[in-house]
């Protein structure tokens, strides 16, 4: 079979050409500078304030929920609590499931733990539930929680095939990706150390199509539910990972070589949105390097494409190897170890490049969908040597499809060390293009996962060192969006989050940008290992307040800029008074046959366990509210 030489060029002309209709949307719009005035702001005409929510009022919190739904929560939260029955709960299950049979096993998971975070076995089962949940003010997300029940060595089997190209399968030649971005045996079931996030493996073609499938009748499904609906996608369910893992090595090694020259330059350490290179400078550089000659690379930095400032920041150095400039044909960079000029992408088959055209289409595919429909398409984030290629794919989706609206939602998981910059490039990037800027913020999934690949494959641990250090890059990401949507109301996110400090900070300004009451509650090794980070201490030590809450900056519900997010069966506390107050708040809802849902049942049952804070402040909330309707003879409520 012949090999293909494949240039970013060429990619970015496949994420063009992949459209199965031939209208791209148009994306000229005027840049919109840091200094420049807003598109449009918030009107100036008075509005009434932001709606005042109390999470702690039971009554009005599980207004929506009968005697025997609080008795169910309390039941299962409680067992989620017990750390030998969640040690066991794969045999305990399996045991059940023996004596019960079939029949009566699916009846008490129905009662219990499927009943509890499951909507129901298909999208007609579970019309009752989306319903009752809109009318006291919360939409749903649809979620198809079925996953292929694959052993261990079934799904390492199926991960090192998929992630790695035919050349290296045949030992015919060897990755030139860097360590963090080759697949590695110890860590082919991306199940492990996983509570909160489904996992796709790579079957087929077939199969990719099937869970496009899905994903359309999800969007669909959303569409029909309501006006401001909201569908998520996993581009791992799309196409083959070896792609991903490819693509993001290159934009690391990329980005990785922008930092180098900038440390050549003596511009080490600043803020990635600050660095600026000298052109002249980098010219020699690159003329040094032997990547191009004097002459080729005076095309590429021109008044057109880097204004007259005689610099180059991270973004206008990203937007080099888009389609629109020559440099595409000189994808190399030098090995800081080697020496030598390397290529940044590795040969591709003819089908391995047509599984990756492939996997361009069914994106394409379920954009245009969810544009039909008027649903808000969310990319999910995943592992960090996948994500750099999928935010990358979703940045080109939103630049096509975030034209009039934020329809493209890409996430941001805060336990990262570089989720700051990254959300501030991209705030940036949107301002300049023009297009609207749309976020969902978590604190993220695979935190464990990623801490044991990075010590044992030998690459930098690039999660925060702390919950807490989570929590303030949370709230930092969390403020530096808010003050966006201030400026441009065509900006939005979602709040995709537990905890209910972190609701609070997006409401209303706390007294600091941490989930505790002050900094002398923060331990004195806390503070050591936070050392490294002197934004973090500051900001924790001396108690600043931070820009603002939605109030604050005149951000109101009815804007429809701020969204809150959470999964069905978790947080009632929170979901329901947000969504009677009038703030746009949406359930996760997934839905599937019992058996099928189980992995993904093991996964609540253990995130609930992980989660102690909240979900302990949870249980004693509705054992509250049973013994309140005991004491007024109200245990017979039903929901108005």
């Amino acid at each position: 079979m012949g090999l293909r030489r494949t240039s970013w060029m060429h990619l970015s002309a496949l994420c063009r050409r992949a459209p199965l209709s031939t209208a791209p949307a148009a994306r000229e719009q005027p840049a919109a500078g840091p200094g420049a005035e807003p598109v449009c702001g918030p009107a100036e005409t008075a509005r009434p304030p932001v709606p005042a929510v109390d999470f702690g009022n039971t009554q009005e919190a599980y207004r929506s929920r009968r005697s025997w739904e609080l008795a169910r929560s309390l039941l299962v939260l409680s067992l989620c609590a017990s750390p030998a029955l969640l040690a066991r709960h794969e045999q305990l299950l399996h045991l059940a499931r023996k004596l019960l049979g079939q029949r009566l096993f699916n009846t008490l998971m129905k009662m219990t733990f499927y009943g509890q975070f499951v909507a129901g076995e298909d999208q007609e089962s579970i019309r009752p539930l989306i319903q009752h949940n809109r009318a006291f003010g919360v939409g749903s997300i649809l979620d198809y929680g079925v996953e292929e029940d694959l052993t261990p060595e079934e799904a390492e089997r199926t991960e090192m095939e998929s992630c790695s190209s035919a050349l290296e399968r045949d030992g015919c030649g060897v990755s030139k990706r860097e360590k963090q971005f080759q697949a590695h045996r110890a860590f082919g079931d991306r199940r492990d150390g996983v509570t909160s996030a489904r996992t796709y493996f790579y079957a087929s073609e077939a199969k990719c199509d099937s869970h496009m499938e899905t994903f359309l009748h999800c969007i669909e499904a959303s569409g029909g539910a309501s006006e401001d609906g909201f569908s998520a996608i996993k581009l791992t369910a799309l196409g083959r990972p070896q792609f991903l893992l490819q693509f993001s090595d290159v934009l690391t090694k990329w980005r990785r070589f922008f930092h180098h020259v900038a440390a050549e330059q003596g511009k080490a350490g600043l803020a990635a949105v600050d660095t600026k290179l000298e052109v002249a400078a980098l010219q020699e550089s690159v003329v040094k390097m032997g990547i191009a000659s004097r002459a080729e690379i005076e095309d590429w930095f021109t008044a057109e494409t880097l204004g007259v400032s005689g610099t180059l920041d991270l973004l206008d150095w990203c937007s080099l190897i888009d389609s629109r400039t020559e440099l595409s044909r000189h994808l190399v960079v030098p090995n800081m170890q080697t020496g030598r000029l390397e290529p940044l992408l590795s040969q591709f088959t003819e089908e391995e490049e047509r599984q990756m055209t492939r996997m361009l289409q069914r994106m394409d595919v379920l954009a245009k969908k969810a544009n039909q429909v008027g649903v808000r398409l969310m990319v999910d984030a995943e592992q960090t040597y996948f994500q750099p290629a999928i935010s990358r794919l979703t940045l080109e989706m939103q630049r096509r499809f975030n034209v009039e609206r934020p329809l493209i939602f890409n996430t941001f998981q805060c336990y990262l060390r570089d989720a700051y910059d990254n959300v501030i490039l991209d705030v940036e990037l949107a301002r300049r293009e023009g297009w609207c800027f749309g976020a969902k913020l978590v604190r993220g999934a695979y935190m464990a996962q990623e801490r044991a690949r990075a010590l044992e494959v030998g690459y930098e641990d690039p999660i925060n060192p702390t919950y807490e250090a989570t929590s303030a890059v949370y709230h930092r990401c969390l403020d530096y969006v808010l003050e966006e949507l201030k400026h441009n109301a065509r900006a939005a996110v979602m709040v995709a989050s537990h905890n209910e400090d972190t609701v609070r900070f997006t409401l209303r300004r706390g007294p600091c940008v941490f989930d505790v009451c002050s900094a002398s509650q923060l331990r004195p090794s806390i503070l050591q290992r936070l050392s490294g980070h002197q934004w973090l201490v500051t900001e924790v030590c001396t108690g600043q307040p931070a820009r603002g809450g939605m109030e604050e900056l005149g951000l109101h519900p009815a804007d429809r800029q701020v969204y809150f997010g959470q999964l069905l069966g978790m947080c009632d506390h929170i979901s329901f008074p947000l969504g009677q107050a009038g703030f746009p708040v949406y359930k996760y809802v997934p839905y599937g046959p019992v058996m099928e849902v189980l992995p993904y049942l093991s996964r609540r049952a253990l995130e609930n366990s992980g989660v102690m804070k909240g979900a302990q402040r949870e249980r004693q909330l509705l054992w509250q509210e049973l013994k309140r309707r005991l004491c007024t003879r109200r245990l017979f409520h039903q929901p108005a």
